[in-house]
C-alpha cells in the first residue's frame, strides 16, 4: 500500500493545499493530512478546528485521513506507515527550502521519499500566512480557502 503524509500547518487550509492533494491522490493509496503542532508557532486556529476544518473538506474523499501529530515529520512517517511527503512548490525559495528538508530527511530516513508538486500559476500566490493577515484585517478570504473552510474562519 502505497501511504503519502501531506504535512503542513494548515492554518488554515488553502485552494492551492486542496488542489495538491487532489491531484496526489491518483498516485497513492491513502494521502494522510498530519497537521504539525508546533507550540513556538502563533496559531490562528486550535489544532481541534484546524482538524475539523481540514476532514470536513475531504469528508468525501475516502482516500484522505486527517491527523495531528509533534515531531519530528519523518518520524510520524515511520508510525503511520508513510514511505512519501507530498509538499507544494509555489516559488523558488518554497524549492531550496524543501530541497533542504527533504535531503536531511532522505539522510534521516532514506525509505521515505519526498515528492514535490508544483503549484498551480493561478495558486502560487497564495498562502496560510497571507490568508491570515487577511483575516486580522477583516477582509474576505472567500477566493483562497475552501467553502468548508469559511465556517471556521
Amino acid at each position: 500500500m502505497k501511504i503519502a503524509l501531506f504535512p503542513g500547518s494548515f492554518d488554515p487550509i488553502t485552494i492551492a493545499h486542496v488542489d495538491i492533494i487532489k491531484r496526489s491522490l491518483p498516485l497513492f493509496d491513502q494521502i494522510i493530512i498530519g497537521i504539525g503542532l508546533n507550540s513556538a508557532k502563533q496559531h490562528f486556529l486550535s489544532p481541534q478546528q484546524r482538524m475539523e476544518m481540514v476532514a470536513q473538506v475531504f469528508a468525501d474523499e475516502i482516500k484522505v485521513k486527517v491527523n495531528t501529530y509533534e515531531g519530528l515529520t519523518v518520524e510520524y512517517c515511520k508510525q503511520i506507515g508513510a514511505n512519501f511527503m507530498v509538499r507544494g512548490i509555489r516559488t523558488a525559495s518554497d524549492f531550496e527550502y524543501e530541497r533542504a528538508i527533504a535531503q536531511i530527511n532522505q539522510t534521516m530516513m532514506p525509505e521515505v521519499e519526498t515528492i514535490l508538486l508544483l503549484s498551480r500559476p493561478e495558486y502560487s500566490a497564495i498562502s496560510s500566512t497571507i490568508v491570515r493577515d487577511i483575516l486580522r484585517n477583516k477582509g474576505n478570504v472567500s477566493p483562497f480557502v475552501p467553502t468548508q473552510a469559511l465556517k471556521f474562519l
